[in-house]
């Protein structure tokens, strides 16, 4: 994506709220990140220490935001800017007991906006086939464009 997309999306009836995790800690990442990637086989930051994994989610160039419904962790997003002139949509989901109640578009929207914020020259998305059905559809509803397919054998 090299440039803001215009999205009309409709935030949540219920009660939601969405915050910047300003101050991280290793267990609530953890919580965060295991909850939302363990069905999508997200393993990157598992064996990390808390050290090591703070290191990152705590680097001025990572921007962490947590969607809550009525008071619960509903899901989240992480931008990486770190990289001059780019943003990674670096990990991006719902908890499982939030698929299906319209909120995906509504979060990804958001973190679309959020990483338009830090101007960038390009924002960017990894997908696998290990994610969400409608992941791939999501992300070009959205106004990202494949540029490239690598196939690998596991």
């Amino acid at each position: 994506m090299t440039e803001r997309p215009h999205l009309s999306v409709t935030p949540p009836q219920r009660s939601g709220m969405l915050l910047r995790l300003d101050e991280p800690t290793a267990a609530f990442y953890r919580f965060l990140y295991e909850t939302v990637g363990e069905r999508w086989g997200w393993t990157d930051r598992s064996g990390l220490s808390d050290d090591e994994l703070l290191e990152i989610v705590t680097d001025p160039g990572v921007i962490i935001f947590v969607l809550f419904m009525g008071g619960v962790p509903a899901g989240f997003f992480e931008l990486d800017c770190r990289v001059e002139g780019e943003v990674e949509l670096a990990h991006f989901g719902l908890a499982p007991e939030f698929i299906g109640r319209g909120l995906g578009k509504y979060l990804l929207a958001a973190a679309i906006d959020a990483a338009w914020d830090e101007e960038p020259d390009r924002v960017w998305v990894s997908v696998t086939d290990r994610e969400h059905p409608k992941g791939l559809l999501t992300y070009q509803w959205a106004g990202f464009e494949p540029y490239e397919t690598i196939r690998t054998r596991e």
